[in-house]
């Protein structure tokens, strides 16, 4: 495996001292689009999974959480998103953002280098606690923050709660054996529902449900893997019984299934979970489906979708991070 890696520099053009900008067009920012809390929240948990960060990277820690917390207001919800001249375009609310915002702020609560980073990140999760999301991703993402508080502070009472009522949003997989899926439809960051469910098994040591969770993220993985590579299902889904499309393969797809199947080599110690990690580092590095590389070595920036025409050459924050967090975990098996 290449220990070329992209590190963070894109993510810093791409940051100012307001947030993270959602888009660029190729390496260059597009600020009219602004800054949305889903995406400041996925920079947030990249940045704390440093464990040695160089000072700039501490700086978009501090950044990021200023961001979250003024984006959340006294019930816990939270804003998604801020135009450039700093206006709140949308009311709180408990959508796919509040789940991100979690997901940050309990991965800065566990794990950040800085001490009042780690307070103050643990102090707004608390809040937004608080708070139930009636959609299933919008809970995995915030239970994905909940195992990484308890893995902390394992008699976190609040995020144990989140987290089992997370895996009871995301619901029991079919029977079905051909689509051992809770839901009928595959849609996006699909590896996160499944890793939920691990990790609310193995933090909760109940083995049976660990089992299924393994058992949906197998199934995950087997359906994703063509010729010995990964070949993610595409930003338009796939529904159960439907045909497949190949194309518009989108860089979260592939993150979402690195971070699962990391998490289910942790908790099952079994070395060939690692082997999925790295299908996925080299689907970045060129072993997908159109054979070129996912990132821009001159930039760092992630590419933002693979096309059938090859990579759409766009370099914006999800798929930056989507990069960026692939690669760490090719740091570790390095």
């Amino acid at each position: 495996m290449s220990t070329v890696t992209p590190g963070f520099r894109h993510l810093v053009r791409m940051s100012d001292d307001t947030g993270l900008f959602e888009h660029a067009r190729h390496a260059t920012v597009l600020r009219h689009h602004g800054y949305c809390t889903d995406d400041v929240a996925r920079g947030l948990v990249v940045a704390s999974r440093e464990p040695h960060p160089a000072h700039r990277l501490t700086r978009l820690s501090e950044c990021y959480l200023a961001f979250l917390t003024h984006a959340q207001d006294r019930s816990g919800a939270f804003r998604n998103r801020l135009a450039f001249d700093r206006r709140w375009s949308d009311r709180p609310d408990v959508g796919d953002w509040w789940g991100r915002a979690m997901w940050g702020l309990g991965t800065a609560a566990a794990r950040n280098s800085a001490p009042w980073i780690r307070n103050e990140a643990l102090r707004a999760f608390t809040l937004g606690a608080e708070q139930r999301s009636p959609h299933p991703r919008a809970m995995a993402f915030a239970g994905l923050g909940a195992a990484e508080v308890l893995r902390a502070t394992p008699d976190s009472s609040v995020a144990a709660t989140l987290l089992m009522n997370a895996v009871e949003t995301i619901g029991a997989p079919s029977e079905n054996p051909s689509w051992p899926w809770p839901q009928p439809q595959l849609t996006y960051a699909n590896a996160a529902l499944a890793e939920v469910i691990i990790s609310a098994g193995d933090l909760s040591d109940d083995r049976q449900l660990l089992s299924v969770g393994l058992r949906m993220l197998t199934w995950l993985c087997d359906i994703q893997t063509k010729n010995g590579r990964l070949s993610v299902v595409p930003a338009a889904g796939w529904r159960q019984g439907a045909p497949r499309s190949r194309y518009d393969q989108q860089p979260i797809e592939v993150a979402a299934l690195a971070d699962a199947c990391a998490t289910a080599g942790l908790a099952t110690g079994d070395p060939s979970w690692q082997e999925k990690v790295r299908g996925a580092v080299e689907w970045f590095q060129g072993a997908n489906d159109a054979g070129v590389p996912m990132w821009d070595p001159a930039t760092g920036g992630g590419y933002d979708g693979l096309t059938e025409q090859g990579p759409n050459l766009n370099q914006g924050a999800e798929s930056t991070i989507a990069l960026i967090s692939t690669m760490q975990h090719a740091r570790r098996l390095a």
